[in-house]
């Protein structure tokens, strides 16, 4: 489970969040409620690997927060959060369609090369000893590029549906309470 998968499970409101144009806002209120005070994605990730249940609580707290901010900014629901994030996405496949563009696909294939290459490197060589932290930040890199193409060309039906199984029990949960 990657760290959206572990945030979207525990603060919903944020991790619909984070799949859309308001993802640095989101970012920055996980990196607020666990104390973090670079308030990026990778600093994010490595720290919720690590993550005490204190941590994961204030998560949720900070969720309760962020649903209250995004109601009084016009959301109602996770729908509507949900519903920006995929119209971003498909306004950006509509522009790709419409211009013939074959920027966005060659920087996609070149990704997904390197993402590869990369791995087959690590796999059959041995890293070096000066450049191995360097390598590892640009696997890092490269895997998350790889996976937001992957979403990019074939949506995330998948992450959406696990997310609103999340949700319907989160509910369902406050609801017996």
């Amino acid at each position: 489970m990657n760290w959206k998968q572990i945030v979207g499970a525990v603060a919903p409101w944020i991790g619909t969040a984070l799949g859309g144009p308001l993802g640095g806002m989101a970012v920055s209120a996980v990196a607020d409620a666990i104390g973090l005070p670079e308030k990026t994605e990778e600093a994010v990730a490595q720290a919720l690997s690590g993550a005490t249940p204190e941590q994961m609580l204030a998560i949720k707290q900070a969720d309760q927060q962020f649903s209250a901010k995004m109601q009084e900014l016009g959301f109602r629901n996770q729908q509507a959060l949900e519903a920006i994030a995929a119209g971003d996405r498909a306004s950006a496949r509509e522009r790709e369609i419409k211009t013939g563009d074959i920027t966005p696909r060659l920087l996609a294939g070149v990704v997904v090369a390197g993402f590869f290459g990369i791995m087959a490197l690590m796999i059959f060589q041995e890293l070096p000893p000066t450049g191995r932290d360097s390598l590892l930040v640009l696997v890092g890199a490269l895997g998350a590029a790889f996976g937001s193409i992957i979403q990019y060309y074939f949506g995330s039906s998948a992450g959406s549906a696990e997310k609103a199984r999340t949700i319907n029990a989160m509910k369902l949960g406050s609801a017996a309470q």
